[in-house]
């Protein structure tokens, strides 16, 4: 299974992240045997870290520990060495613990599975990934506030924080099973008017609207400035699909914008404004419209139906 989201989405939900880094300070440090150290109940000693440094493999036993940075965690005597011959690590800040970056990797995943198993399985899962690489942002959000919760809960079991994180979780996994939530691949009633998004634009002129339905099946039309300037001089153009690619066929050539309702592509109008009448379109500003067509089933319509069927039970019962 995919991890649905990365360390900076993790962040972007829950900024508050680096508050619940699970290591433990280790305490009580006494010399062993020469610049050999030993901390008696230690606990669970998976990792060492010095002043935030992973000190990396733990040696084979406390006689292998001779070397600067050296560890070795005895769980018999629930005992960890540390060799330092030019440092008491009383005054060095030691810590145990696993390192928060594999921490932060390990709970991502677990967090997408778990996701995963709660989503409905008709849902597919491929269509979650955008054209750019990532998830869905209602996706991305979910599975963060649900690694946001194992963190906070495994740091603080009692924790209102998690409580809250979990609660808009599941909120959402309820959304998304019930329909009331959109997904991007999802096709909705209105889809055929279009998804208006700015590719390129440095200009004050913007489309503001879309009137029609498209009637084709599916397109992301390209629309460009060819000739900047005001509404009545610039000019604008239109590609849509052909048989090769998207955007590869020229269908509106140089028209001049007049801030009206003007072509586009399938059935659909465009119409330019800017927040004045001197706003002006800049040459080669760019847009993409995605369409779906008219009649293309809907995913997650306003109104659903149900089957219902009329019985005659006077068949069944003598009257």
């Amino acid at each position: 299974m995919p991890t649905y989201i990365s360390s900076r989405d993790l962040k972007d939900v829950f900024p508050n992240l680096d508050e619940f880094d699970t290591k433990k300070p280790v305490y009580g440090w006494v010399v062993d045997s020469g610049s050999r150290y030993v901390s008696h109940d230690a606990g669970l000693v998976t990792q060492l870290f010095v002043d935030g440094k992973d000190l990396g493999a733990s040696q084979s036993a406390k006689t292998d520990v001779d070397v600067n940075d050296e560890w070795y965690y005895d769980e018999s005597v629930d005992a960890v060495y540390y060799y330092n011959d030019t440092n008491n690590p009383e005054d060095l800040l030691m810590e145990a613990g696993e390192d928060f970056a594999t921490l932060k990797t390990r709970v991502m995943k677990d967090a997408s599975n778990y996701v995963d198993s709660k989503l409905d399985a008709t849902l597919p899962r491929e269509q979650f990934l955008l054209k750019d690489g990532t998830y869905d942002y209602l996706i991305r959000r979910l599975t963060g506030l649900v690694a946001a919760y194992f963190l906070v809960k495994g740091k603080d079991p009692t924790s209102e924080i998690a409580d809250a994180l979990f609660e808009e979780a599941q909120m959402h996994i309820q959304d998304l099973n019930s329909g009331q939530a959109k997904l991007s691949f999802q096709n909705t009633g209105d889809a055929s008017k279009g998804i208006v998004r700015k590719i390129s634009v440095a200009g004050s002129l913007n489309i503001v609207d879309t009137r029609g339905n498209y009637r084709g099946s599916y397109d992301r039309l390209k629309v460009i400035v060819t000739t900047g300037g005001a509404i009545g001089t610039a000019k604008y153009s239109v590609y849509a699909k052909d048989e090769d690619a998207l955007k590869n066929n020229l269908v509106v050539q140089t028209e001049v914008i007049n801030g009206d309702y003007q072509e586009l592509a399938g059935g659909l109008q465009i119409r330019f404004q800017g927040s004045a009448d001197a706003s002006t379109a800049t040459s080669n500003d760019e847009w993409e419209i995605e369409v779906m067509g008219l009649y293309e089933e809907t995913d997650n319509p306003a109104i659903r139906s149900v089957k219902m069927t009329r019985k005659d039970f006077r068949q069944f019962y003598k009257v």
